[in-house]
């Protein structure tokens, strides 16, 4: 049987790729062709005409070298900052208000009415229902583990993991940075009271209790991320069993 991998590593010599590049290039080139003569031979071909058909798949190899390096260099274009610290970021925040839109929808449809707020001695306060915000806290793990992971897969540092997951908070945070003196200077006592008590609640449902959420959902990632890639874990397990 042909070996492809060869085949294809003396066609690609000249591929100017760095040298995990190419060897992932060839190892897909060659499976492909495998795939194809495998094929051909269970359709009834002889080996010979197989081999010919698996490599009329590539007319012109030096074509095939552009085409690959062109690709290969529009991929690498990007920086690495935005692979992986902003891309995730974006991810996560839409994760983020996209899992919010979806649990208060759902909670529509099954009490048939918006979300009500928890009043006290009359006066609106801003702690959501648990029915909506407990599900929303939980579905927040999945948000902070996703945006580690690819945050990771791009080649992230844990900084840039950890930042990943956080991100969804971090306007939140800026707002209420701003608003609270803001709300300071308000002459009025009552109002005064009123929204900083507000402004406090509010720091804790929309920014500490989420980022605690997305901080457990990032921690959980690089935990299953690095047991994975650690070997000794691997040898540790073998040992006992």
């Amino acid at each position: 049987m042909r070996d492809w991998q060869e085949l294809v590593r003396c066609e690609l010599a000249e591929l100017d790729l760095e040298s995990h590049e190419r060897a992932e290039v060839i190892e897909e080139l060659a499976a492909h062709l495998d795939d194809v003569y495998e094929h051909l031979r269970k359709e009834g071909l002889s080996e010979e005409e197989s081999i010919q058909r698996s490599l009329s798949e590539v007319n012109d190899w030096q074509n095939l070298r552009r085409k690959i390096q062109i690709a290969r260099r529009k991929e690498n274009n990007m920086p690495d900052r935005v692979k992986q610290l902003w891309l995730p970021c974006i991810l996560t925040f839409a994760l983020f208000l996209g899992f919010d839109v979806f649990i208060h929808s759902f909670s529509f449809l099954i009490f048939g009415h918006p979300p009500r707020m928890v009043t006290h001695d009359g006066m609106p306060r801003l702690f959501p229902i648990a029915s909506e915000y407990i599900p929303w806290l939980i579905s927040l793990l999945i948000v902070g583990a996703t945006g580690a992971f690819f945050s990771h897969r791009a080649g992230g540092t844990q900084r840039a993991m950890f930042s990943s997951a956080l991100f969804p908070v971090v306007p939140f945070l800026f707002f209420f940075m701003v608003g609270v003196p803001l709300a300071l200077n308000i002459r009025d006592q009552f109002a005064r009271d009123y929204m900083l008590s507000s402004f406090l609640e509010g720091l804790v449902v929309i920014v500490l209790l989420p980022a605690a959420a997305l901080l457990a959902g990032g921690l959980s990632a690089q935990f299953f991320l690095s047991r994975r890639l650690d070997p000794r874990s691997g040898e540790a397990h073998s040992a006992h069993t």
